[in-house]
């Protein structure tokens, strides 16, 4: 059996392009917009001068052009240049790709095509597809999981030369959830707000250019159930109910839910020591120290599955399954008081 091809990850695209291994067509398309611009805008960047792209480069929208006026800017050859770039915002307006099957098939050499497909993708079972894949790049991404954003948060800051607070990647991460291209604003306002010689952003920056607190948060409710310490637990969902806009329930129950999943996934470690555990999970040190293995030590296995079990009902509940009303600061305080009784 033939094997599996390898996912396309954009980090590959990159890659290639600094390596000179340019396709003829790059089709990106996704859930997460963030790295279909961030992509395409690296390509462009890649292989176009400043000075030679008023002749040599092409935008335009799929709403305003059909398949047929895309491939005749794809046949016009480079003025001055050694390539043109066609580069296509919101391809998923095109009303049909059909006709781009027969272009590829004899694509302009010179020409690099870029279709930028957002929220969503089309049918991998077409033809133009197949096309798509024999001769360029056929890229596809998801949205972002919750679980993966600090990574990103960090990951972001470091490239620019900063460095965050572990509270405060957590914090972003709650507050602007899984918009990459949201959360990269928000990182570089709190970039351009350091001190100048200030490499390093703390929770309170945080704090006083989002509004959310740095003690009232959900990093700071999971860490709270971690420890079992009710009284601090209990003051976070009294803030939440007093202030029903801090907080969305959806988002503090996935957290909560991923966190004792982690535990759980943690208790069947081969290696139960702390780095072992964090190799185990794909988590940072730090988070199994100070949040992981408390709770490990706090609740037993039969505990963390009645509390996972308990959340899928939360979360119902939450939604109105059952006709269920209740706002959702007591459907939080009643989770909690389970968890940690």
């Amino acid at each position: 059996m033939a094997a599996a091809p390898k996912t396309i990850t954009h980090e590959d695209i990159l890659r290639n392009v600094r390596a000179g291994k340019i396709a003829p067509i790059y089709y990106l398309m996704g859930e997460e917009p963030y790295y279909i611009d961030k992509v395409s805008e690296f390509i462009v960047d890649e292989l176009l001068k400043p000075e030679e792209r008023d002749f040599n480069l092409d935008l335009v929208y799929g709403a305003d052009v059909n398949v047929n006026q895309i491939i005749e800017l794809c046949r016009a050859y480079p003025m001055m240049a050694e390539r043109r770039v066609v580069l296509v915002r919101e391809a998923q307006a095109v009303r049909s790709l059909d006709g781009l099957e027969q272009y590829l098939a004899h694509y302009t050499p010179t020409t690099v095509l870029i279709m930028c497909h957002k929220n969503g993708s089309f049918d991998k079972r077409k033809a133009v597809c197949k096309a798509i894949q024999q001769v360029g790049v056929l890229y596809e991404n998801k949205r972002t999981p919750e679980s993966q954003l600090p990574t990103f948060i960090s990951n972001y800051a470091r490239r620019e030369k900063v460095q965050m607070e572990q509270q405060a990647v957590q914090m972003l991460a709650d507050h602007v959830g899984s918009d990459l291209t949201r959360l990269a604003v928000e990182i570089d306002k709190l970039i351009m707000s350091l001190p100048a010689g200030q490499t390093r952003i703390t929770a309170d920056a945080v704090e006083e250019l989002t509004g959310v607190s740095k003690e009232f948060n959900n990093f700071e409710l999971q860490s709270a159930l971690a420890h079992r310490d009710i009284f601090r637990a209990n003051r976070i969902v009294q803030y939440y109910m007093s202030n029903p806009r801090s907080f969305a329930m959806s988002v503090t129950l996935s957290g909560i839910f991923t966190f004792f999943t982690d535990v759980m996934l943690a208790f069947y470690a081969p290696d139960r020591s702390e780095n072992g555990i964090a190799d185990w999970l794909g988590k940072p040190s730090w988070k199994v120290k100070y949040d992981i293995l408390p709770a490990c030590r706090n609740y037993s296995g039969v505990k963390v599955m009645q509390v996972l079990s308990e959340i899928r009902k939360t979360d119902g509940a939450s939604k109105g399954v059952g006709g269920c009303k209740t706002p959702p600061g007591e459907l939080l305080q009643e989770l909690i008081f389970f968890i940690l009784h």
